[in-house]
């Protein structure tokens, strides 16, 4: 490793994964190059048309972060580029970047469109799928970073005609450009950079279908890919979220889904499952019905239907049981054209017990897997890193993020296929990898962000302007927009109001600005969608626009309206007019509000001594900050301390000894070891944890890291005879060697022993694995032993897959049960039998077990429900630690310093929490860079004359920031705890406690309206 280090690092892949770490890295300290090689940043998140498990608009939720990404003064975008060269080491690398002609100036283009509507070249649009076509000069999508048109050089006629033989041929671009910003001829230039570590996150390739003839892709015009579907779903797709056949725009009314098309299949060298196909079409399944005018039914052709993420066996439930997709157990053999000349297609399969069946749809969609893109091959060529065998680069054990090469890591599906939550996580674990790394450098390359000026609007008459969003059609194909603009105008105070397709794109942000100073707004209100997610974008607008952040007010019109109303069009209208309205009358009683600063402790609180909170710790304090870990029991470990091998064959007692070691003679980690919290007090920046021997903590910001617990089954004779044991005990007696099981020859795992029941709706995501590998433990140690594995789904996910492929070649029994008929284990003298019914032969089965293991659940930890009271953060039905946002803020909580790792969270395996963990620790280092903590200042305050002191607020107060002062008989209200919620203004009687931007008046004046 270098000793010169150089406080930048360069992100390669500017989609979801990229974009968030260099959100991260640029709000730690550090100059982040993000080199992407299309034409714009995004990734494959902008082609999809919702998100699971949420159903949150991807581009609604992405568009913000595109806008942060594209404005950050520390984060240097290199589009149309690629890696061709690095020299140097972990600390100092020089990196030669080749960056291809785009032939537009980004700096003069406006976005206007003026080019693409004179081009006469027509092509298909990649981005679009090929359903529908573009211009030889594009931009990929509306809300594009950077708001910029790009030339094809490959299809443009100027290009590929006249430019080599020196004519003007077409060039009609050229003239249509007011702006002078189309050059055509620019020339690929190579940037050389300097960067003390890189972040890869190339992302990935859907397989190509049209491999396995089969499946009629590229043959059937009715056969289409999972992604082409979703280009049908989208608002900015081809038919503006219109589900209608490509090609004869007819509405289908039965629409299937194919699972594992090019996954799951060894015949073709793909034997791994890609993880996130079963969850996507659930999701498009569910959403079809939502899109379409007419009744569909929707199918799901499956084989195991792998649903094993936070909240995904909900939705696969609520799919199955509310909203009517039916879903086949099937091996399907292939895909026909119907022969009536409707153009639609028959599937041909067979069912569990054999029985051949045809069916007819009108659409067929292919779940199609992921695998690496030629960009991915090459840049592991080009940095020398080891690949797996499946073209994935190949992460060094234990790690969660490291590649084969020091210093330069890795996030998202270039490592494996991962959806989004996970994608984001590792991301964020990405660049707490980096910053720990560079921890000396942080700092030196970077700049601050100036605004402009303050604007005094005191004693100004009233100015508002108003902007109505589209949201392409996801507001606009219900809410009559322009009539809502034209109400709009007639309102007092309102000397402006537009409509705008997407109001959170990068140019409706520079419109908007240029508005404001046009018009001398000095009100805004915008009405478009959720505040929680967009708000941030809208004010951080407004100060460059140099007014106050808090002159503003939002009207979520597509939550409350046109999503909730979708059949009821004029209603939807007509609401969306109303919350305009008050949105406008609030606004003009807004006052400028100030934000309060408050010294950062830089200290941080990790709770939890198993590998997650170890994890945490030691990123944490490589990345220079003082670190507390807090474990209750009286050494270090937790539940890993009985595992012997990890899924990858890793030694676990080994890593964790070292672990242990690394996190006990860090001169920046404090143990406490043995201790309990007894109380929190405080706020990001200023936290005090008190234990339960009276020692009192200060800190900054807090991960909880507190693991979970193994459930106790009730069922299946466990506790009553030994031979009946859980997987931890069962790996436990394969270590030592046990009697009881090295002598047995009939073993029975029972897998979802406590999950997916009404107990626990969850699948506990590592159950299937562990009871693969632990039989495949079993076999190496007597081959003849007789091994079964009763289960209802195998969720062996992702690389996993190979080890169930193995398990059944090495004649390893998979006998599937259902829900509704589990298998039963009884006593016949000292004979153990398990009755199941089998699936294929359809009856009952006995097998006499000398050793049963069964897949218990993982439960939330204990503890949760005390530490939830004590740091104010929420969690689910379950009891599992509840984050900010799934896809956006997967690590932390809603309440600001604190964040989570591990099984706390919800199961993972020890990957997957090591990865967490660093993800947690990534984050909570953003907020420990800082020297400040800012709040809003949207906080309550009293009015003493007024105040009666009887202590209501006080009580009522869940963020205990407002306490009596008992000498001078005031309630007296802590401005960096209170999180304005307006639970104390609405309990007092005496009307002395009002909250600033959403005071007493405003809201009688808001109801006066009516």
């Amino acid at each position: 490793m270098s000793q010169n280090k150089v406080g930048a690092v360069m992100i390669v892949g500017a989609g979801i994964a990229g974009i968030q770490s260099a959100l991260d890295l640029a709000e730690s300290g550090y100059l982040v190059h993000l080199v992407e090689e299309s034409s714009a940043i995004g990734g494959t998140m902008p082609m999809l048309d919702k998100t699971f498990p949420t159903n949150d608009c991807s581009m609604c939720i992405l568009s913000p972060k595109l806008v942060e990404c594209g404005r950050h003064l520390n984060i240097r975008i290199h589009t149309n580029s690629q890696v061709i060269k690095t020299e140097g080491e972990a600390g100092n690398f020089k990196v030669t970047i080749k960056q291809q002609p785009r032939f537009v100036d980004i700096d003069k283009c406006t976005g206007c469109g003026s080019c693409a509507e004179v081009c006469p070249v027509k092509v298909d649009d990649e981005f679009n799928q090929g359903i529908g076509k573009r211009k030889a000069i594009y931009k990929q999508y509306s809300q594009a970073f950077p708001n910029a048109y790009a030339i094809d050089p490959q299809k443009c006629l100027y290009q590929t005609m006249g430019k080599a033989k020196g004519k003007d041929i077409c060039k009609k671009c050229l003239k249509a450009c007011q702006a002078g910003a189309i050059n055509h001829d620019m020339e690929a230039k190579e940037i050389e950079i300097e960067v003390g570590s890189m972040i890869l996150n190339p992302g990935f390739k859907v397989f190509d279908a049209a491999s396995l003839e089969y499946y009629g892709y590229g043959k059937i015009k009715s056969v289409l890919t999972s992604l082409e579907f979703e280009r049908l779903l989208s608002a900015s797709g081809p038919f503006d979220g219109h589900l209608v056949r490509p090609f004869d725009q007819k509405e289908p009314q039965k629409i299937a889904w194919i699972q594992c098309v090019g996954s799951r299949n060894a015949k073709i060298n793909k034997n791994y499952c890609s993880g996130v196909c079963c969850m996507y079409a659930i999701k498009e399944a569910v959403i079809a019905k939502e899109h379409s005018h007419i009744p569909v039914d929707t199918t799901i052709f499956f084989m195991d239907m792998r649903t094993p993420g936070k909240d995904f066996e909900k939705y696969y439930n609520n799919a199955k049981n509310n909203q009517g997709v039916r879903f086949i157990r099937s091996r399907i053999y292939e895909v026909t054209e119907a022969e009536d000349g409707s153009g639609d297609s028959v599937i041909r399969y067979s069912n569990e017990d054999g029985q051949i069946s045809t069916e007819q749809f009108d659409l067929v969609v292919l779940s199609v897997g992921l695998e690496p893109g030629e960009s991915s091959k090459a840049l592991a060529e080009t940095l020398d890193l080891k690949v797996n065998k499946f073209g994935f680069a190949e992460l060094e054990p234990l790690t969660g993020v490291n590649t084969s090469r020091e210093g330069i890591f890795a996030a998202g599906a270039f490592s494996g296929p991962r959806d989004i939550p996970e994608t984001v996580m590792q991301a964020s674990a990405a660049a707490g990898a980096a910053s720990a790394l560079l921890s000396q450098e942080r700092g030196t390359l970077v700049s601050e962000k100036e605004y402009p000026a303050e604007k005094e609007v005191a004693g100004d008459v009233i100015r508002t302007g108003v902007f109505i969003c589209h949201c392409g059609v996801n507001i606009g194909s219900v809410v009559n927009v322009p009539e809502v603009v034209e109400y709009a105008k007639t309102l007092p105070t309102v000397v402006m109001a537009t409509e705008k397709i997407y109001a959170c794109s990068q140019d409706a942000q520079a419109s908007m600005k240029e508005l404001i100073e046009e018009y001398k707004l000095n009100r805004i209100v915008v009405s478009s969608c959720s505040p929680r997610t967009h708000e941030p974008l809208f004010q951080e607008t407004l100060k460059e626009a140099g007014l106050n952040a808090h002159l503003f007010d939002m009207a979520n019109i597509r939550d409350q309206c046109s999503w909730v109303h979708m059949n009821e069009p004029e209603k939807a209208t007509e609401k969306a007019k109303d919350l305009t309205r008050l949105a406008i009358v609030r606004a003009s009683m807004q006052q400028p509000v100030q934000p309060v600063f408050m010294e950062m402790n830089h200290d941080a609180l990790v709770v939890g001594g198993g590998v997650a909170g170890m994890t945490s710790a030691l990123s944490l304090a490589d990345q220079g900050f003082i670190v507390h870990l807090v474990e209750k029991a009286p050494e270090l470990g937790g539940i890993a301390k009985r595992f012997s091998t990890g899924f990858r064959g890793e030694d676990i007692k080994t890593f964790l000894a070292e672990l242990v070691e690394r996190v006990s003679s860090h001169p920046k980690i404090t143990l406490h070891v043995g201790k309990e919290i007894k109380d929190v007090g405080g706020f990001l920046g200023n936290f005090t944890t008190t234990l339960n021997d009276g020692e009192q903590l200060r800190h900054g910001v807090a991960v909880i890291a507190i693991g979970g617990q193994e459930y106790q089954p009730k069922e299946y004779l466990y506790g009553q005879d030994s031979r009946v044991m859980t997987q931890i005990q069962m790996d436990e007696a394969l270590v030592r060697h046990d009697d009881l099981v090295a002598k047995a020859q009939n073993f029975v795992f029972i897998q979802c022993v406590g999950s997916r029941c009404e107990e626990n709706p969850y699948c506990s995501r590592t159950c299937c694995t562990k009871s693969v590998k632990l039989a495949l433990k079993v076999k190496a140690k007597n081959p003849s032993a007789n091994v079964f594995v009763l289960y209802r789904d195998m969720r062996t996910y992702s690389y996993f897959e190979e080890d169930y492929e193995l398990a059944r070649r090495s004649g390893i029994l998979f006998v599937r049960y259902s829900e509704n008929d589990k298998p039963v284990v009884s006593k016949e003298g000292e004979t153990l039998v398990v009755t199941v019914k089998d699936h294929v032969l359809d009856r009952p089965i006995e097998i006499e077990a000398d050793v049963i293991c069964l897949a218990a659940a993982i439960k939330a930890p204990e503890d949760g429900k005390k530490l939830s009271k004590w740091f104010k953060v929420p969690l689910n039905n379950e009891g599992f630690f509840l984050e900010a946002h799934m896809k956006l803020r997967p690590v932390d909580f809603s309440t600001d310093g604190v964040f989570m790792a591990g099984i706390a969270h919800s199961p993972k395996n020890m990957e997957e929490v090591i990865s967490q963990a660093k993800a947690a620790a990534g984050r909570a280092g953003v907020a420990l860079s800082k020297e400040q903590v800012e709040s809003a200042g949207l906080t309550a305050y009293v009015n003493k004359r007024k105040c009666t002191a009887c202590g209501t607020c006080e009580a009522v107060c869940s963020a205990k920031a407002v306490s009596v002062d008992l000498e001078n008989r005031v309630a007296v209200v802590n401005d960096a705890l209170c999180k304005g919620c307006g639970a104390c203004a609405s309990s007092c009687r005496c009307g002395a406690i009002n909250l600033r931007g959403c005071t007493n008046e405003q809201i009688v004046e808001m109801l006066n309206f009516f």
